[in-house]
């Protein structure tokens, strides 16, 4: 059943990467997509190559870390309703984010620098306030913190907008829920430099995740660090979160469906489970950016209210079967 999941997989990723170059405010044909892509004198070379290929490779990367951190959070927290955005990190990156745009700072990555720096504060105080007895970090509490410190960057934010004028109120809502609008090779190159080191800790990672969904006990007898792994884990994954967020905004919904379904479909085993979330995760947000620009053409939706209208649905049929 697995190679025949993989190879369903694969050719699912093929075929989403197709689409989202091909749809669009001007709709490509399979061949103008494949003249644009080998051919730099093709009518449709400029449009390929330098709107749509930087925006869906972008897609897929922050998809796939985003259904990456999920898998490896809710192993963490032994809780499958766990989500990276519960950790607080949407607050803080949205607050970085509405601050700057209410200053009227200039420049076009001070927006993205500031929600970076803001999800890396709300990363520090949620770790702080996890730390039981000022040394283990305890998951229950970690939910916990991070719903709080959420609530209390959320609520300064809506403050900052409410005072803000009409212009930048619209910019900061439109960054808030999330897109691609911005994407370039520039972006794609920063989000890498940024991601590319949570990932690969995360993939890392796999045996420890097994360990730590056998319970904190079991995983001490089998020669685990406990505390080590989870620092880690909580570290990288929200490293990889603050990264999408700053440079495409607040996207939900992928890192809690998208490790559901692949937990389901393909294997609780981290090994497998983590690249599959990656794979999964990343040709989800490339459909759903698809479907965001050619729903409702020459109007962009937000990619944020494609994924909650796509993803609350799934969940919930996630969620039956499972309790069935």
């Amino acid at each position: 059943m697995r190679p025949i999941a993989l190879a369903a997989g694969l050719a699912a990723l093929a075929v989403s990467l197709v689409v989202g170059i091909a749809v669009g405010s001007v709709p490509l044909g399979i061949g103008d997509v494949w003249d644009g892509l080998l051919r730099s004198d093709a009518a449709a070379s400029t449009i390929v190559r330098q709107l749509r290929v930087p925006r869906v490779l972008l897609a897929f990367l922050v998809g796939g870390g985003l259904g990456l951190s999920g898998a490896a959070l809710q192993a963490l927290v032994r809780n499958p309703l766990a989500d990276p955005y519960l950790l607080g990190l949407s607050g803080g990156a949205g607050l970085g984010a509405v601050l700057a745009i209410a200053a009227r700072t200039g420049g076009a990555w001070v927006v993205p620098a500031s929600a970076f720096a803001g999800a890396l504060a709300a990363v520090a105080l949620v770790y702080r306030l996890s730390l039981v007895g000022g040394r283990r970090l305890d998951p229950r509490v970690l939910l916990l913190a991070g719903v709080v410190v959420g609530a209390f960057a959320s609520a300064v934010m809506s403050a900052v907008i409410v005072l803000s004028d009409a212009p930048q109120l619209r910019n900061a809502f439109l960054w808030l829920l999330g897109g691609f609008t911005t994407a370039s090779w520039q972006s794609l190159q920063v989000f890498t430099a940024y991601a590319v080191i949570p990932l690969g800790m995360l993939l890392l990672s796999a045996r420890s995740l097994d360990l730590l969904a056998l319970g904190e006990e079991t995983a001490l007898h089998l020669g685990a660090d406990v505390e080590r792994v989870r620092r880690r884990i909580y570290l990288a994954a929200s490293l990889l979160t603050a990264a999408s967020v700053a440079t495409c905004g607040i996207i939900g919904f992928v890192g809690l469906v998208v490790p559901h379904a692949v937990r389901r479909i393909w294997s609780p085993l981290h090994r497998l489970l983590l690249p599959g979330a990656f794979l999964a995760g990343g040709a989800f947000l490339v459909l759903a950016d698809a479907l965001a620009r050619s729903v409702l053409r020459p109007i962009e939706l937000p990619v944020g209210v494609v994924t909650a209208l796509v993803g609350v649905p799934l969940f919930a049929l996630l969620l039956r079967r499972s309790l069935a």
